[in-house]
């Protein structure tokens, strides 16, 4: 099958803008946006399952690399969580005509939150969240709090520290600026308002967001309508061909809610 070749949207002004490739399937309904995780792309394994629930159902379905990643402009390290939130709003405003359902894995989970948060109130107020193994405050939670010492004087002193990658034969930037960043967008400590319905997937192999860190989310999401499934024996990816179900069934559910 021919790959299909994506459109571009210009986000940011200046020294900042870049140029993100995006990927469009027209159809009736609730669009449904898929915001992929840490170096991830949007044609990677669940991204493509959710293209083919789309095409069988008919439903609009909205995708695109953040700046940095998969097909987009620029390099990886340069970018951080601001820019990848505004990523995601420039598409959502762009592309969406209806309140999304907003699908994010890892921490397209945390930047799902995050842009319900900066929508509530508005036109596109998402209809719905589906997060995959959510890696909400990771770069606090996840990996600064988890860094030997050694690591984080490596990181304050040369600006960045290459991590070994288990998805990658190419090790992952970890910058100051991602660091930093990261503290301007922490959501646990208060609660966390979406203003729709909530479901999440959450492996309880994950090496990379503990199981614990779903039920944290839940614990915060107080005010909302929350499902959360955990599975037994699923890891950090999430991408069996049980998972891919669980998924499709989950954002199905969300999509045909009256």
């Amino acid at each position: 099958m021919e790959r299909e070749a994506p459109q571009w949207l210009e986000v940011g002004e200046g020294a900042q803008m870049r140029r993100l490739a995006v990927l469009s399937r027209p159809g009736d309904g609730v669009p449904v946006v898929w915001l992929g995780g840490f170096r991830s792309d949007m044609r990677a394994t669940k991204a493509e399952a959710l293209n083919d629930w789309a095409r069988r159902a008919g439903r609009p379905f909205l995708r695109f690399d953040y700046a940095g990643h998969g097909e987009s402009d620029g390099d990886f390290a340069r970018w951080t969580l601001s820019h990848w939130l505004e990523d995601a709003l420039a598409v959502i405003a762009a592309r969406c005509g209806a309140p999304p359902i907003l699908v994010g894995s890892s921490m397209g989970g945390w930047i799902a939150l995050l842009a319900a948060r900066r929508l509530l109130g508005t036109a596109l107020a998402p209809a719905g969240l589906v997060l995959i193994a959510p890696a909400v405050d990771f770069s606090e939670d996840l990996m600064w709090a988890q860094m030997p010492e050694p690591i984080r004087q490596t990181i304050l002193r040369d600006g960045v520290w290459m991590r070994p990658s288990e998805y990658s034969p190419e090790p992952t930037p970890i910058t100051r600026a991602l660091i930093e960043d990261g503290r301007r967008h922490l959501m646990f400590g208060s609660e966390i308002r979406t203003g729709c319905p909530v479901h999440i997937l959450q492996g309880m192999q994950d090496p990379d967001v503990p199981w614990r860190q779903a039920l944290k989310l839940v614990e915060h999401l107080s005010g909302d309508a929350v499902i959360l499934t955990l599975v037994k024996d699923g890891d950090h990816r999430l991408s069996t061909a049980q998972d891919i179900q669980r998924l499709q069934a989950a954002v199905a559910g969300m999509a045909t809610a009256p």
